[in-house]
């Protein structure tokens, strides 16, 4: 059997606001211990030993492809990144990783993840795992149902039918269920047979193809005709871009699980579909409370990460990215500081935290998309001071690592070289700074920074003129595809 790990990574995490933002979400995060979230899932499966465990397949948005292929790299585990154009929900991201997956002749059970939650108990999550590849590898379509332990509204449910296969383990899909009000909550806790709804899949990818087509040939169609005119492009793998805009947006709920639950046996084309129960200290980390659950905590409840002292406070986390972060006598509260912004929230009102991301948008703010601190794929940069008709950024760039090649109608700049050494194109001209060097690039200039090194490069740069946006760049040349 081959097992293909499949991690959906298209969610923007608006919740989890200030560290989580539009341009750089949760799963690109380390929330939890080093590894980002992403990172993490992919290293649920090291180990399984249920069958040939392939390198991991990400589906995710273009803002984060080079990010995302870096964490690979970063653990030695170089997978595909399959590229989506625009977003269009979990049915057709899981529809083209399946056509991925089965391109050279294979037909590989996917192990469907989002990047974005955590496990606690690994060795609890990877048997149940075995089990459900047992049962996908025979056709069948498994889902995973956390086993409730509170009346939770803030999830979907499962729940849970009649028994199915010889262990007993798995039941029949009787029905999904929306979000709950408390009442309801209460009663599906008390019946039993209700489970969280995890967002985990296992399926053979031929056998998703085929329920997909009877259910939403629509779907499966736009997929298709986007793969068709799709192409590899360095590490990743791309799909027509006007084809999947026009795809439907669908879950993977929605467009087939419902429809197998309701399956009355009228269509033998449907696959049976199966719910597994899940044990291992799963959450989704979908607000700044439920990180603070999964988070170790002090004898007074606190969690408290990077420069932090607490002083008489109960049930409170306080996480801070650079600067002191005293907290006095406050409970139940979340306090999260980073470069540009501070958060403080009741954790009763975590989930609220969106509509502060939705005023930020409206106002036009680059706070809820961007942090400060910025990934490129030659590195990063930190835009550390700005004003009227200038502004000045931190810039560091990877050994080997090429800028593009470019020019700007609005701003000049001056390079000063920290540390490193700079290849530095300007016009005609190519020259080579050393530590305490730097040079001037006038409006106007093609230029291109380059680091020959194998030590990181490290510039100030101060930019000057009427507009000094990061759409004020003509790109020539440029090693990345940008």
């Amino acid at each position: 059997m081959l097992l293909q790990p499949v991690i959906l990574s298209g969610g923007s995490g608006t919740r989890l606001w200030p560290l989580s933002r539009e341009k750089y979400p949760k799963q690109l995060l380390p929330l939890i211990g080093e590894d980002s979230l992403l990172q993490a899932t992919v290293r649920r499966v090291d180990g399984i030993g249920a069958a040939q465990v392939l390198a991991p397949m990400v589906v995710c948005n273009e803002e984060y492809r080079f990010v995302i292929a870096e964490q690979l790299r970063t653990m030695g585990k170089p997978g595909t990144v399959v590229l989506e154009p625009v977003g269009k929900n979990t049915a057709p991201a899981l529809t083209i990783a399946a056509l991925e997956a089965i391109k050279n002749g294979a037909d590989p059970v996917l192990l469907v993840m989002p990047a974005d939650h955590v496990i606690v108990d690994l060795a609890a999550f990877q048997a149940v795992v075995r089990q459900g590849a047992a049962l996908a590898d025979t056709g069948v379509v498994v889902t995973f149902g956390i086993t409730p332990d509170t009346p939770e509204t803030g999830y979907g449910y499962i729940q849970s039918g009649a028994a199915f296969g010889a262990d007993g383990g798995a039941r029949r899909i009787a029905r999904f269920v929306e979000k709950p009000d408390l009442e309801t909550a209460q009663a599906y806790l008390r019946e039993g047979s209700y489970l969280w709804n995890s967002g985990l899949f296992m399926v053979r990818a031929s056998v998703w193809l085929a329920a997909l087509a009877a259910c939403r040939a629509d779907i499966a169609a736009a997929c298709r005709i986007a793969w068709s005119e799709g192409k590899s492009d360095g590490d990743f793998v791309r799909v027509g871009k006007e084809a999947f805009a026009n795809c439907p947006s669908d879950s993977i709920d929605y467009a087939v699980m419902e429809r197998i639950a309701q399956d009355d046996g009228t269509q033998p084309v449907l696959p049976v579909g199966v719910v597994l129960p899940l044990r291992a200290g799963w959450s989704d980390v979908g607000a700044w409370e439920a990180l603070w659950q999964v988070l170790p905590k002090d004898p007074a409840g606190n969690v408290a990460q990077g420069d932090v002292l607490m002083q008489d406070s109960r049930n409170t986390l306080a996480l801070s990215e650079g600067r002191l972060l005293a907290c006095v006598g406050v409970d139940d509260l979340i306090v999260v500081e980073t470069a540009d912004a501070v958060l403080v929230a009741h954790k009763d009102k975590t989930q609220d935290v969106k509509k502060i991301v939705e005023r930020l948008k409206q106002a036009g703010r680059s706070e809820g998309q961007i942090h400060r601190k910025v990934f490129r794929p030659w590195g990063w940069y930190d835009s550390v001071d700005a004003g009227e008709r200038f502004q000045v950024k931190r810039i560091v760039v990877k050994p080997g690592a090429t800028l593009s090649l470019q020019m700007h109608h609005h701003r000049a700049e001056h390079w000063i070289v920290v540390s490193g050494t700079a290849r530095v194109t300007r016009g005609e001209e190519v020259t080579l700074l050393s530590e305490n060097e730097s040079t001037y690039i006038p409006l106007g200039t093609t230029h291109r920074l380059e680091n020959p090194g194998r030590v990181p490069l490290e510039i100030i740069e101060v930019q000057s003129g009427t507009y000094l946006g990061e759409d004020d760049i003509v790109r020539f040349e440029d090693v990345y595809g940008r």
